[in-house]
């Protein structure tokens, strides 16, 4: 698969030169390989070629390719819409959960940690840009919700996420990833463990490591356009 490997030396030269752009160092972004609907010998192809960090976002899926990589080094990241009742699927086997913004999840998140004996990193999804469309809470609620979390002994805040708009407008892609970054970074000086940043995607990442991200989420520039109707 020659093509992923193209793909790959293609996105982490646009990464380096968008680090290097904002005084940046290229290891401090981590590249999630998104990896929802592609098969499992994509994400070998991606793993040979350098790639640990794996995003899914269906729990389901995420559960079958675990169990068919279960040999690989692999970390795995949870970046989908979280449905409860399927939460114990996705505790067991994701070092990062990245789209917790309700009540409801962090209580089942924390129940099923416990159960594993696992402290489970979450990073909360938060609604910059105020579109209806987009899960996620306001900024001004960020705080209180970490209050909330730090009542759950086994969850771990590490980090905020979100998604920009889909739109050629560069300034306003930039200025939503720079508030997440300053809230952040002001949340970091009272709570120490809120480090990571996840933004960026296929259509976006440049921007997002220009502005501060820690953590991009790509898929098709890796791994091609995605058939939804075949799951492929």
């Amino acid at each position: 698969m020659e093509f992923i490997k193209s793909n790959l030396d293609f996105v982490n030269e646009k990464i380096k030169e968008s680090a290097e752009r904002s005084n940046r160092q290229f290891d401090e972004i981590r590249l999630v390989a998104v990896s929802k609907t592609f098969p499992v010998d994509y994400i070998k192809a991606a793993y040979e070629y350098g790639i640990k960090n794996f995003g899914e976002n269906k729990a389901q899926e995420l559960r079958a390719k675990h169990q068919e990589l279960e040999g690989y080094d692999i970390t795995w990241h949870f970046i989908g819409r979280i449905q409860t009742n399927k939460v114990k699927y996705i505790v067991p086997i994701a070092e990062y959960i990245h789209s917790v913004y309700r009540e409801k999840e962090l209580k089942e998140i924390d129940k099923i940690a416990k159960k594993h004996n696992k402290i489970q990193k979450i990073l909360i999804e938060v609604n910059v840009s105020g579109e209806e469309t987009k899960g996620g809470i306001v900024p001004e609620e960020v705080e209180e919700f970490i209050k909330m979390a730090m009542h759950y002994e086994n969850l771990e805040v590490v980090g905020l996420m979100t998604m920009a708009p889909y739109t050629d407008d560069k300034g306003l892609i930039k200025n939503i990833f720079d508030k997440l970054r300053e809230l952040r970074d002001k949340l970091n000086v009272k709570y120490k463990k809120i480090t990571e940043l996840s933004m960026g995607m296929s259509n976006d990442y440049e921007i997002a490591v220009e502005s501060g991200t820690t953590m991009v989420r790509i898929g098709s520039l890796i791994f091609g356009k995605r058939n939804y109707t075949t799951g492929g």
